[in-house]
């Protein structure tokens, strides 16, 4: 059974549409940043298409990337994760990011919650484990939560912990940050969740990990990527 298209009754080629979606979800640039950009390209779009197209296109996209992306990371054994959490204000009241990255720099994936008692950290590793299955090693921080959790899961024995040894968890935070000071913050945990999760799908996808390459075969790497880019739902 063949999928729908999801761009039947639109006007706009899809070619545009997912170089706006595109352009919104992997750079720090605001709905109305987009809108020059592509009026500069002699695309004439409002801001609010913007918005639209990346609520209805955004997370299709990205589920499409995640599916294909999750069966081939089945294949491979899951050496170590890096678990962080970091504090985003959302109309005066704070929330937490919470985010699961593999040895590799991939996010596994990310969830919003009001705490980071147990319970939260309960939830998240179960959501990672459901998907991904148990990692050999599980890198946190010293809160307390992460040790309970893992206790009630039964791998409290994977837990490491030390200076230094979770900066690939806390550097997964800054696209979040510049995407936040860009939009003059989240208005919603809806959003923040929602955002988290199509931005991490991307991320994955167009991050080649430029510094473990020479020019040329990044350069080749990049063309592949927006090439299944430019397939989505084609």
């Amino acid at each position: 059974m063949t999928k729908p298209n999801p761009f039947n009754y639109f006007k706009t080629s899809p070619e545009i549409i997912r170089l706006t979606v595109m352009m919104h979800v992997r750079f720090p640039l605001s709905l109305r940043n987009v809108e020059d950009l592509l009026h500069e390209r002699g695309i004439d779009i409002s801001y609010e298409t913007v918005r639209y197209w990346w609520n209805r296109f955004g997370p299709m996209f990205a589920a499409e990337i995640r599916r294909k992306r999750v069966s081939r990371i089945h294949a491979y054994s899951n050496w170590k994760w890096h678990l962080d959490e970091v504090f985003v204000k959302i109309n005066g009241v704070t929330h937490y990011l919470w985010h699961a990255v593999d040895h590799e720099g991939e996010v596994l994936e990310a969830y919003v919650t009001k705490k980071r008692n147990r319970n939260a950290a309960l939830k998240f590793l179960r959501k990672v484990i459901k998907c991904y299955g148990r990692p050999r090693t599980i890198v946190t921080d010293l809160l307390r939560s992460y040790r309970a959790a893992m206790k009630l899961i039964g791998n409290a024995d994977c837990q490491e912990t030390g200076r230094c040894l979770n900066n690939g968890a806390e550097n997964s935070h800054q696209p979040i940050r510049r995407r936040e000071r860009a939009m003059a913050r989240f208005r919603s945990a809806k959003s923040l969740q929602k955002f988290a999760a199509v931005h991490s799908s991307v991320h994955n996808h167009f991050n080649q990990e430029r510094h473990l390459a020479n020019r040329s075969t990044f350069k080749v790497n990049r063309d592949v990527v927006l090439n299944v880019w430019r397939q989505l739902y084609a």
